[in-house]
């Protein structure tokens, strides 16, 4: 058994919920209708090189319907893998979920919150989306309930972070994690894997910047370019540019990651999965989630390796 309650050789979400609910959590992705100001002109416009919404989002989020009903469908749609007590966190995924007057950020989320078995709520954002104005109130929602802020930051790397037209340099990320820590509320980041011009060395170096953020959850994937992005017309005008690792090779590569990640930072997720038809470029097929943590597990214990073994041995030294 391992620090953090788990005979995973890492910081699972799964207990990380038991930890903090005392029972099965699933989390419901809904659409709030938000928009993105690196879409609307106010950063500019297109949007990141590699967004494609769609290719993460479930068919039952629909911003034409009210939260309670997407709530509702998602339940419907998932209820015979639900185990009995499950609880919900309603996850606003689609774009800038605090990109909006707080008025109605006060309505959407209090919508959520109200349906039947919600524990809580995620809120997906960027980190040039949020104010103290935003955070006093997420703030104040969490003295009742679970609140956790989930920041895009993608990569530590300004020259990475300005190729992929984010419009956000990672000083930017680091003061709306640090905002938020202080509230007292919790902290979630995305980071993509295998940006075009980051090398497997520059990855690794990267989880000290990682490590040094005041966050609870992380979330990485590999690099997918997906039809339609600007990120698909810039593989066809320079494919070389591009690295896209074997499974083995990128569980490789991640259980480095790992070996050097802080052990209280929960891994929600190491890779993703997204329909066949948004792929575009390599990609590994119909490999399943659950299939692909079955692999890491078993690399991490055939090396005998765990989550913040370097980062251990490091901070006694």
């Amino acid at each position: 058994m391992y620090p953090w309650g788990d005979a995973r050789p890492y910081h699972s979400y799964a207990a990380y919920c038991r930890r903090t609910f005392g029972r099965p959590i699933q989390k419901l992705p809904v659409d709030g209708g938000f928009t993105c100001p690196n879409r609307d002109g106010t950063v500019g416009h297109g949007g990141c090189s590699f967004c494609s919404n769609e290719a993460f989002t479930p068919a039952y989020c629909d911003p034409r319907r009210t939260v309670r009903q997407q709530v509702d469908d998602a339940i419907a749609f998932h209820r015979r893998g639900f185990p009995a007590g499950t609880g919900f966190l309603v996850y606003f995924q689609s774009y800038s979920n605090t990109y909006a007057p707080l008025e109605r950020l006060q309505r959407l989320f209090g919508e959520a919150l109200a349906c039947p078995g919600v524990a809580g709520i995620v809120v997906g954002t960027r980190p040039d989306c949020v104010d103290a104005a935003k955070l006093d109130y997420l703030a104040d929602l969490a003295r009742r309930t679970y609140v956790c802020v989930e920041y895009g930051i993608e990569s530590t790397r300004d020259e990475t972070l300005r190729a992929v037209n984010r419009g956000h340099d990672f000083a930017c990320a680091r003061r709306a994690v640090e905002m938020t820590a202080a509230r007292g509320l919790h902290v979630g980041a995305h980071f993509i894997l295998g940006l075009p011009g980051e090398t497997d060395a520059m990855l690794l170096e990267q989880v000290a910047a990682i490590n040094s953020l005041p966050l609870t959850t992380l979330k990485f994937h590999q690099l997918q370019v997906f039809r339609g992005t600007a990120m698909a017309a810039e593989y066809d005008a320079d494919p070389g540019r591009f690295r896209f690792w074997e499974i083995g090779e990128y569980i490789d590569l991640f259980v480095e990651v790992l070996r050097r990640l802080r052990p209280d930072l929960v891994v929600e997720r190491f890779a993703s999965e997204a329909p066949p038809r948004y792929h575009y470029g390599r990609n590994w097929g119909l490999v399943r989630n659950e299939q692909l943590l079955a692999m890491l597990e078993k690399r991490l214990e055939e090396r005998n390796a765990y989550q913040g073994e370097i980062f251990v041995s490091l901070q006694s030294l």
